[in-house]
């Protein structure tokens, strides 16, 4: 969810339309690089967050003061796709010794209203069957999900899902993921189901621009004082959800929490354990993509932020860490010693 504060236009200006002024777009002809950060900017050593372990980390930087903005995130650990929250995108290669090539701008070829405000085109989330290349994207205001053709060539199916529709616009669907198995999960930034706490959440049992009826509902408990902005599916079948909070004092923070659905029943609570807290002295920004990649048998977490349009108080980061859980030490067995 971007900030954005825009000037109504009048109607002799404007003949055929009244409402806010088109959201500003990147100019494809200006180009983006990245340079390195470190986790903690104090303590370059530093590496490890919870339980995460950091491996390398940029920052998104152009000329163009409408770069920016990036609310989801694909990625094979390669190749990696960044949408921001009014419709545009970036794509490019990562090298491991950190070279970006192949850098592009895009626009989404389609999607949800005709006006020319940003909330016509509130993409907030974004997921991918990696074996045929089709993305699909949650639009939070209107609450609708859109499938697109590999690349974004073109729109191909949408679907408003009914139970979705009593989220609040600029309360609606914030995280997507397809998982393994076929289903897809979408949570919205913070409202409840009536009579219910936690974020509201559904599981469709296949594409949900086809099923457009949820076959399970159920309700994400963050941890306190936090709203969920992006999950995504681990080897074993557990999710990881990255969770926002702001404040005055402290400005953007974020943590990450860890939960099992496999027990998950309709309408019941899900709720998961906290892994990393990204607050000072680490870095710490309005974190909202999200993706999971498997190396060299290694779980790796890939997170990006939203700047909101506000450099340099914001920055549009880039970070990559293993996932690396302790592992429960073996218990000590021991043998009663024979008397004497």
């Amino acid at each position: 969810m971007r900030l954005w504060h825009s000037a109504l236009l009048l109607y002799a200006f404007v003949p055929s339309w009244s409402g806010a002024p088109r959201a500003r777009e990147a100019d494809p002809r200006i180009g983006f690089s990245i340079e390195p950060v470190a986790l903690f900017p104090e303590a370059p050593q530093r590496k490890r967050l919870g339980a995460l372990r950091f491996l390398r980390g940029y920052r998104l930087i152009s000329a163009d003061a409408d770069f920016g903005g990036f609310s989801a995130m694909t990625t094979d650990g390669a190749r990696f796709t960044l949408l921001t929250d009014g419709g545009q995108g970036i794509g490019f290669t990562l090298s491991r010794d950190g070279q970006l090539t192949d850098g592009r701008t895009f626009r989404l070829p389609a999607g949800p209203g005709t006006g020319w405000q940003k909330r016509d085109r509130d993409s907030e989330a974004m997921t991918i069957d990696p074996t045929t290349g089709r993305l699909w994207v949650a639009f939070e205001n209107n609450n609708q999900i859109w499938r697109y053709a590999p690349g974004f060539f073109r729109a191909e199916a949408m679907s408003a899902p009914p139970m979705m529709a009593i989220w609040a616009n600029n309360n609606g669907a914030e995280s997507m993921m397809r998982l393994r198995d076929g289903r897809f999960v979408v949570l919205n930034e913070g409202g409840s189901w009536p009579g219910q706490s936690g974020s509201a959440g559904l599981i469709f049992a296949g594409d949900p621009t086809r099923a457009k009826q949820a076959s399970l509902r159920f309700s994400y408990l963050a941890p306190t004082g936090f709203d969920p902005t992006d999950s995504a599916e681990l080897p074993d079948g557990r999710w990881i959800i990255v969770n926002r909070r702001f404040d005055l004092r402290h400005g953007f923070t974020a943590c990450l929490t860890i939960a099992d659905p496999r027990a998950l029943k309709s309408g019941a609570k899900l709720q998961g354990h906290e892994i990393a807290r990204f607050s000072a002295p680490a870095l710490h920004d309005n974190f909202e993509g999200i993706a999971v990649v498997k190396h060299r048998g290694a779980t790796h977490i890939w997170l990006a932020s939203d700047d909101n349009a506000l450099r340099p108080w914001q920055q549009s980061l880039l970070l990559e860490f293993r996932l690396d859980e302790a592992k429960p030490r073996p218990r000590r067995i021991v043998k009663p010693q024979a008397a004497g």
